[in-house]
């Protein structure tokens, strides 16, 4: 295969770029960019790009240079309310937001293919006036494009992420099918890494939160899910996303957790009462506030106040809870291991949740006919 010319905006990460080298498909990168500096030091650490080449500003760049030198250009913009909905006049529409410069450097540069993507909301955005606009701009600059939502979950990665693809192609003979959904064979479980760091396991305020009902029925935190919920660029720092509970064979008595799957949290202990359970007791009750006993005491009629007076029949639950590590959200965004990580943690976090899966690009690339 002639090797392939590829160009990005909003560059991020390198997503196509991992998804081009796990295909082995020859490849060049003509130019990329992004806005943040943090993401061009880890794009720099892991692509070969000329300096020359790269774009901290997509509004101030210039494409018409690499007229016709491009074979697929990829990019997703951020979902913005349009200036001028409501006139279809295509690409005018658009102008004052950053899809209006993605559609100018598709109409500088004219690539052979581009990809598109965005979040799944970009549909109904605006009751699906963005969305006739961002089709007409296309049709516009003279492209027959592709559309579909997909999932990563059903593309290898165990990861519940929906969005929206656009394919477009400059050959109006062309013929593009999205690629059939994989069954998934793994589980986030299967992403983890052996060994984590201390600094990853939540502290008390930290557990509370997570372990809530309510922040688990709606999907705000999630423990020891298989599919992965949808990464986020903040996830990790307020809270929301996925979480691991590790069990222990033996931790200190003040190391306690809650069990994050079968007892709501109301059945805990404050912690004066925990104090009182776990301390050594007095002549009298010696042995009444012992945990994790083999074989329970005699329910009584009156436990009700013993439970009030702290006697009872109590089980601890060993463990610990912590995020997710950089790593891993990058490998459930398909990034492999050999991908530099060059930035602080908070970075990290951000660029593994800003960035496109890598599997589901690769799915699409392969639909892709360079050949013609």
């Amino acid at each position: 295969m002639k090797q392939i010319h590829l160009a990005t905006t909003f560059s991020g990460i390198g997503a196509v770029e991992q998804a081009f080298k796990r295909l082995k498909i020859p490849h060049k990168i003509i130019f990329a960019g992004d806005i943040c500096p943090f993401v061009k030091k880890s794009y720099f650490a892991n692509y070969e790009l000329d300096e020359t080449h790269w774009h901290n500003d997509i509004t101030e760049f210039n494409a018409k240079p690499y007229k016709d030198k491009i074979d697929i250009l990829v990019g997703g913009s951020p979902c913005q309310a349009f200036s001028m909905v409501g006139k279809r006049k295509g690409l005018e529409d658009a102008r004052g937001t950053l899809f209006y410069d993605f559609a100018r450097v598709i109409k500088e540069c004219k690539p052979k293919v581009f990809i598109y993507e965005n979040v799944k909301g970009l549909l109904s955005h605006d009751s699906g006036k963005t969305w006739e606009i961002v089709q007409e701009c296309f049709n516009k600059l003279g492209y027959k494009i592709y559309h579909q939502v997909l999932n990563a979950k059903d593309y290898g990665i165990p990861q519940n992420r929906e969005r929206i693809f656009v394919v477009g192609f400059k050959d109006k003979k062309a013929n593009f099918s999205f690629p059939k959904p994989i069954k998934l064979q793994s589980t986030m479980q299967d992403f983890l890494e052996d060994y984590t760091d201390s600094k990853y396991y939540l502290k008390e305020k930290g557990v509370k939160f997570v372990t809530k009902s309510k922040n688990r029925l709606k999907q705000y935190t999630q423990i020891n899910g298989k599919v992965a919920l949808c990464q986020r660029a903040n996830q990790q720092f307020n809270w929301h996303g996925d979480f691991v509970f590790e069990s222990a064979e033996s931790l200190e008595a003040d190391e306690f957790i809650f069990n994050v799957s079968e007892v709501e949290e109301k059945y805990y202990l404050s912690e004066k009462v925990k104090n009182y359970v776990l301390a050594g007791g007095t002549k009298t009750f010696k042995t009444s506030t012992k945990t994790d006993l083999e074989v329970a005491r005699p329910l009584l009629q009156t436990m009700h106040k013993m439970h009030r007076a702290g006697v009872d029949n109590y089980v601890t639950h060993k463990g610990r809870i912590r995020k997710l590590t950089p790593r891993e959200c990058l490998r459930l965004m398909g990034f492999a291991d050999d991908f530099k990580i060059v930035v602080s943690d908070i970075q990290a976090y951000r660029q593994a949740g800003n960035s496109i899966v890598v599997n589901v690009l690769s799915e699409i690339i392969k639909e892709i006919d360079f050949k013609k």
